[in-house]
């Protein structure tokens, strides 16, 4: 499972021109799910989202969670995180997870942030999505558990 992190100031997701999904301060996330994923990887990717200390604190540096600033997270489904691209010039998908496991992982990570009392937001799994953001740094982080 691959999540790539940015620290936003606001973000949205909009499908088929209406916004399915938006948060002020936290993090957007592209999420990622592989063939090979399980519950395992759900959770230690949202307990490593929700302690990961990306926010500034007094003195202006990153010591600060998510929680701690009481942010929210937009989750968004993004197959193309796991294409193999280390050959040629077209990107392979033979690790990405079939859409019922990847949907399902999906919405299981959804699930853990929000039982871990996380203001979330999401997108639309397999759909068109155009996803506005400004970044805040920029910080962007690629996680992958």
């Amino acid at each position: 499972m691959i999540g790539l992190i940015q620290r936003v100031s606001e973000a949205s997701v909009n499908v088929a021109g209406n916004t399915v999904g938006a948060i002020g301060p936290g993090i957007l996330i592209l999420l990622g799910v592989e063939k090979d994923d399980t519950q395992a990887e759900v959770e230690k990717l949202a307990n490593k989202l929700c302690n990961y200390r990306i926010f500034s604190d007094a003195d202006g540096k990153m010591n600060l969670n998510i929680r701690q600033v009481e942010g929210s997270v937009l989750v968004v489904s993004q197959f193309t995180l796991v294409a193999d691209t280390s050959r040629g010039n077209r990107p392979g998908f033979s690790r990405g997870a079939p859409p019922a496991l990847g949907n399902a992982l999906y919405e299981a990570f959804i699930a853990q942030l929000e039982s871990m009392e996380i203001p979330v937001a999401s997108g639309q799994f397999g759909a068109d999505m155009q996803v506005q953001l400004i970044n805040d740094g920029p910080v962007t982080f690629h996680i992958q558990v």
